[in-house]
């Protein structure tokens, strides 16, 4: 995994921080890998109020949109605390290595992320629509 000073910035709010914290402890043992990830990300994200949060910054119950560098695929979901996700639906953990990716990286960030199986994917996210947000689905 590269140091924690390469990565994009990210930002979370104070009420994301403290959730995800708590969740986080919760699956120590069972998702070693994914706690090891997200407890840097933890670590290193800027926490403020829901208030100062812009609308491009990936939160719990943001839709995402977000483009593999390496295949050039491009997807479309919405992230989600465990107990809401549903592939099928779209909507992705945050206990996922992909979820765990993208909470708080904002919108023209890449950040590199690692499969279940090591291997180092590269993703851009495109678009973010926040939670709540009125209008159409998020371009993809």
């Amino acid at each position: 995994m590269r140091p924690a000073d390469q990565f994009p910035p990210i930002v979370l709010t104070a009420t994301d921080h403290d959730r995800l914290s708590a969740l986080v402890e919760a699956v120590s043992e069972r998702l070693p890998d994914v706690y090891a990830y997200l407890t840097v990300e933890l670590e290193r994200a800027a926490v403020i109020d829901a208030g100062e949060l812009v609308a491009t910054v990936v939160t719990m119950g943001a839709r995402v949109a977000f483009r593999d560098e390496v295949t050039g695929q491009e997807r479309t979901v919405t992230l989600v605390y465990p107990g809401d996700a549903d592939l099928a639906a779209g909507r992705v953990s945050v206990l996922t290595p992909i979820g765990a990716a993208l909470i708080g990286v904002a919108e023209g960030q890449s950040i590199t992320w690692y499969t279940r199986e090591g291997e180092a994917k590269t993703l851009t996210v495109l678009a973010v629509e926040p939670p709540g947000a009125d209008g159409g689905a998020v371009a993809a």
